[in-house]
């Protein structure tokens, strides 16, 4: 059984940090050409609100992935089932994802795609948990910094439920 405990980020908050993210994401790339590349499902939300608050055209993709371990190590293999269909070599792109705790699976992606020929890769997420963190990997737009709870909402579920939610809750499971 699921509970929801209480709201932990506000709507709101959410729309003022995504507005921020958007602006700096403008500046620094204002001029060049940038593909989003969001991570499924969870980032969805976030990227839609996102890519209205970039200020020049950009191209979008999505990718799903699947992290494999047991619950005592993490073995930090990604598999990935559903690639890009993007052409990105020579482009910047920017991985952009609901929320980063180990970070496994996030630098795996940077290397698969640097290593495909992508002229920059760097990371953008609305959620940050810096204390979880297994792998040493730059997160260049970081949207809000959150305690280690379980956290459902704007994207984010629990047994595919919750995404709808539009801010962020910390839940009980059982």
């Amino acid at each position: 059984m699921t509970e929801l405990q209480k709201v932990l980020i506000p709507r709101e908050e959410l729309r003022r940090r995504v507005q921020e993210l958007g602006a700096e994401i403008s500046r620094d790339y204002e001029g060049q050409e940038l593909i989003l590349i969001g991570i499924l499902k969870g980032a969805a939300v976030f990227m839609a609100d996102l890519m209205r608050e970039i200020t020049f055209p950009v191209g979008i993709d999505f990718m799903a992935v699947s992290s494999y371990g047991n619950a005592a190590t993490t073995s930090g293999a990604v598999i990935i089932r559903k690639d890009i269909d993007t052409d990105i070599r020579g482009k910047h792109i920017l991985l952009v994802e609901d929320l980063i705790d180990t970070g496994l699976t996030l630098k795996h992606l940077k290397e698969h795609f640097l290593n495909s020929g992508a002229l920059s890769v760097r990371i953008c997420t609305i959620l940050n948990k810096p204390s979880r963190r297994l792998a040493d990997v730059e997160v260049e737009y970081s949207g809000i910094e959150i305690p280690d709870e379980f956290v459902v909402g704007y994207g984010l579920d629990y047994a595919e439920q919750y995404r709808n939610l539009p801010e962020v809750w910390v839940v009980a499971t059982e």
